[in-house]
């Protein structure tokens, strides 16, 4: 993917995918789609299912929260994103308790994550202070 691209005329994000955020949460998902085809997680159905649900609904947040086109509705798509994250990353927790992940996975997701959690968090709180002004 592409790196963050703005209209150069207003300074604006034309699309969601040129968004970083979003690439980041997309990569992470893909990730989570082939992480979830091996090992044990594979034929476990519901988890799998409920981690790739979770994990997928990072990027579309993001995405339709951009296409609503107004700061106040992507602002609240940005608390569902990382919301998501924050799910996606609890279910990881599980798995690993369970013994259906190594550490060293769980740690490489959890630090991306949190990472992609610190991002919607400082995204959305530039929206807010700027649509204070």
């Amino acid at each position: 993917m592409e790196d963050l691209k703005t209209n150069k005329t207003s300074g604006k994000i034309a699309q969601f995918e040129d968004m970083e955020l979003w690439q980041d949460a997309v990569k992470i998902a893909a990730d989570i789609y082939r992480f979830s085809e091996v090992g044990k997680l594979k034929n476990d159905w519901g988890m799998k299912d409920q981690l790739r649900r979770a994990a997928s609904s990072i990027s579309n947040n993001i995405a339709e929260g951009f296409e609503y086109n107004n700061n106040p509705d992507f602002i609240r798509f940005l608390r569902y994103a990382k919301g998501s994250a924050g799910e996606v990353r609890n279910q990881l927790y599980i798995l690993k308790e369970a013994g259906f992940i190594e550490s060293k996975e769980y740690q490489e997701f959890h630090t991306r994550l949190i990472s992609l959690s610190k991002q919607i968090a400082g995204f959305k709180k530039y929206l807010t202070e700027y649509q204070k002004k």
